[in-house]
Order: structure tokens, then sequence, then C-alpha cells
């Protein structure tokens, strides 16, 4: 069968306006997918050429394809299970950094480049004093940023119209303001001139953005079923689901040069993604933070499992539109429009995610996901939202184990093990505490700061609450608990 290549999908040359740090699945099904959607429309008119900034791995397979790859997103669209393909043919070429140094730096150099886009995971942003500007290229992805910047204002003679659009799309808060000081850091100890500086300032601008799709990945177990569907070999497909949302917050308007709304694109241009991503965190994933443990124990595995069960959908659909929208700023309709889609996403067909997958360090995420909405929640009706606290009852009973082996805590669901995996001082203290008396327990728990960042025993009638339901775990069983609050 033959691969995928220009020849196959009769890829058209455009001017080069975009370099993306990063070659993996999450940018390749979502932000090159997108662009190309763009270019179709006539929207954008630009490709993009990746650039692989590690060492590790290799371009072989992106070159041996031209660069050509299917999309394939899978999921519930207009109540219906649907798949949809798309060929992106917008990625001209694939650049290794550090072993095509002098093709790497040579992007820099072209006229019509404007975006660079990265995803190097929330370790790449990260300022590297002991990084050099002499190494080719810098061991860093800012130190590399900031070469790669040098090195246009120098081609350019500090054009202003030369300067970039910084798209980060790492997971960490204000990814753009946290690479413009590690940038910044890198220009005043490397000490580079202040003309270059000002540059950086006054010609480019550096969004700071928040991202959300699904990506599945590379169907590795079914690809030659796969291959037999398309009519083409494809080795470096990805698969992901059908929503997507992305926020670009920048202090300069660039949504006339970067029209992806208007190629029908679910891109959202603001001056503060701020409150996209408290709801983004609090109801998409504060949904999966306070539901899965309880659902586990329920006797479910995956999230689907989890929608098809009455019990747990309706105790997920309370926490949400009863206790966790009330606490947001934007609008409600908008608000219970996007919480929709969650669900939707959540029963997605073609998706099994693992619950015990997801609750991986669920101490510290429900510190960031769902203690804000209780907290909230308090603040402006003045008690306690009961499934949220029901959750916290959930989590501790999740935790319960005698013995930490292999670095996990493991527990037990109808004589069935299962593994806690968290922070080892997390793991220690269920252990040491979750046989202790029900009161005991949860003040323990409760009153720990370094788990929640404040004794949570102040918050009135909390410990109380959290004992009863835990109580009720114990005696009756999470399903029994479960209907009682849902």
């Amino acid at each position: 069968m033959e691969a995928l290549n220009k020849s196959m999908t009769g890829k058209k040359d455009r001017p080069v306006k975009v370099v993306q740090f990063g070659e993996g699945n999450f940018l390749r099904a979502f932000v090159d997918y997108m662009i190309d959607i763009a270019n179709e429309q006539g929207r954008f008119d630009g490709d993009i050429v990746l650039i692989k900034p590690i060492d590790f791995g290799n371009l072989e397979l992106f070159h041996r394809q031209d660069c050509q790859y299917t999309v394939s997103l899978r999921g519930n669209v207009d109540g219906e299970a649907r798949i949809i393909n798309r060929v992106v043919t917008s990625v001209a070429d694939a650049v290794d950094a550090i072993h095509e140094y002098d093709k790497y730096m040579g992007l820099a150099e072209i006229d019509t480049l404007r975006f660079v886009v990265s995803n190097t995971t929330e370790a790449g942003i990260v300022y590297d004093a002991e990084d050099q500007f002499e190494l080719n290229p810098p061991r860093s992805f800012p130190g590399k940023l900031t070469k790669f910047l040098y090195h246009r204002f120098e081609t350019f003679q500090g054009d202003p119209s030369k300067g970039l659009v910084m798209l980060p799309v790492e997971l960490i808060d204000d990814n753009g303001v946290m690479l413009k000081k590690c940038v910044m850091g890198q220009i005043a100890n490397w000490g580079l001139p202040d003309e270059f500086k000002n540059w950086v300032e006054e010609a480019c601008v550096f969004t700071s953005t928040l991202v959300d799709r699904i990506v599945t990945g590379y169907p590795r177990a079914t690809e030659r079923e796969e291959w037999e569907k398309l009519g083409y070999e494809d080795r470096i497909m990805v698969t992901g689901e059908p929503f997507a949302l992305w926020v670009i917050e920048s202090d300069k308007d660039i949504s006339g040069e970067f029209d992806l709304p208007g190629a029908g694109l679910p891109v959202v241009f603001t001056d503060d993604h701020h409150p996209y991503k408290q709801r983004k965190v609090r109801i998409l994933n504060g949904a999966h933070t306070s539901f899965v443990l309880a659902s586990w124990l329920c006797g479910n595995n995956i999230v689907r499992e989890s929608m098809e069960d009455k019990d747990v959908r309706d105790f997920m659909n309370k926490t949400i539109f009863e206790e966790v929208i009330p606490t947001l700023t934007l609008p409600e309709e908008e608000l219970k429009a996007f919480a929709g889609e969650v669900v939707n996403r959540f029963n997605n067909p073609y998706v099994d995610h693992a619950l015990l997958a997801i609750s991986l360090n669920s101490v510290s995420k429900w510190r960031a996901r769902c203690l804000p909405s209780l907290l909230g929640y308090v603040d402006k009706f003045g008690r306690l939202p009961a499934h949220m606290t029901f959750s916290i009852a959930a989590l501790m009973a999740f935790y319960c184990g005698d013995e930490i082996k292999d670095g996990a805590l493991v527990g037990s669901r109808g004589g069935e093990a299962y593994l806690v995996k968290d922070d080892m001082p997390v793991l220690e203290f269920f252990r040491d505490n979750c046989r202790n008396d029900t009161r005991s327990f949860v003040t323990a728990y409760l009153g720990r700061e370094d788990f929640h960042g404040q004794d949570l025993n102040q918050v009135p009638g909390l410990t109380e609450a959290v004992s009863a339901y835990l109580d009720d775990i114990k005696e009756n069983g999470m399903r029994a608990a479960v209907c009682r609050i849902s």
C-alpha cells in the first residue's frame, strides 16, 4: 500500500508563515488542523514548518510522507457518533533544530514568517541561567527562541514589520507572559543589545492561550485497519475528539491576520483569557476530579461507563449545574452550553478514558480544580455545596489502603486490588491514617495545609459533613451513598 505523499494530496505551495516548536500529536491535531481549514477557506494562505527542538527521536516518517498526514476526529456531533477524516496539507517541512542547525536558523530569514507556535510541555518554558548563546542551538526552548529572534532582528536590520507573534500552548498559567519573561531574561543574561530588546518589546507579540481538545494520538492497535479504510498508509496520522477551543489573549489585535474564526473555527480572541480557563478547569477538569473516584468505587472503569450510569451521571450534572456554574463569572447561558459540551465529550463512544488514569494525583487536582468552587459556593450562598463536599469523602474512601508497593498505595474494590498514585507524602498520610476513626481521619486530612493550602476544618460545617458522608460510604457502600446525595 502506498504511503501518503504530496502527489496524492495535490499540495499547494504557500508562503511559510508559521514555525512550530514541537511536532507532536496535539499540535498537529489542533493548531495545524485549524490552519489547514483556514487555508482551504481562503482566510490564511500560509504554510507551517515543524521544528523538532530536542535531540530525542527523528523526523524520518514526516519526510517519507512529505509531511502530509491524516487527522481523524471521532465523537458525538449534533447527537450522532461520527468519524471526520481530513488530510492536512499545510505543513511544508520538518526541521531538526539540533542536527540541522543552519537550516533551522535559516527559517528566521523567511520574509513571510509571522507566527511562532510552541508546545514544549510545561517544563519547556523555564528560564535557564546557565544556557549559552554560543551553543548551536542553545539548550532551552526560551534560549533557542531568543537566538532565533536575534538572528531575525539582525537579518532584517531591526525592521519593526518583521516582528513575530508567539502563540505558546504549553499548559501553564499565563504561558505567553512567562515565555516573554524567559526571553527577556536571556537577553539580559547574554548582554544582547538594547536595540534588540526594544525590538522584541515593540515589534513582537507574546500571546497567552488556552487550548482544549482531547487528542488520543496514533491508532497503533488498529493501524492496518485504518489504512485499509483510508486507502493509503499513514504512519503519522493522529486521532482526537471533534470538540476544540482556542482562546488567545493578546495586547495587540492579531485577529485580522490570523482569521481562524472567519473560517468557522472555535477560536476566541480576548484581552483576558482567565475566565475561559476558570470555566475549563472548574467545569471540565473539576467534573472529572469530583466524580471519577466515586464512579470507580461504584464499579465503573471508564468515563463513558460513568455517563451511562444514571446515579453517577446525576451526581455529576448536579455538581456542575447546581454548584460549579453559580460560582463562575461568564454569562450563565454560555457556561451551560459549555457544560453540555463537556457531558457530550465524556460520552464519546470512540474514547475509553480510564478512571484510574484520571485518578493520578487526585489530592493536588482536587485543590486546584474543586476547592475554589467549594469555597466560592460557601462565600456566595453561606452553605456547603453537598456534591462537592461529598467528593472529599469519596476521595478519602478511594485513597484507603494499608500498603505502599512500588510507589503506589494499594486500594481494594470488592476484593480487587488497584493502585493509588500520588506524591509519597500523600500516600504515607493515607496509609497511616485511613484506619483511624472517621472523625479523626477527616480532621487530620482537612487540616493538612500542605495538601490544601489552608486548614479546611475552618470552613464552617465541613468537618462534620465530610465525616457523615464518609461514614455512609463505609457502612452502606459507595453506590448507596451516591444515590442518597444525588
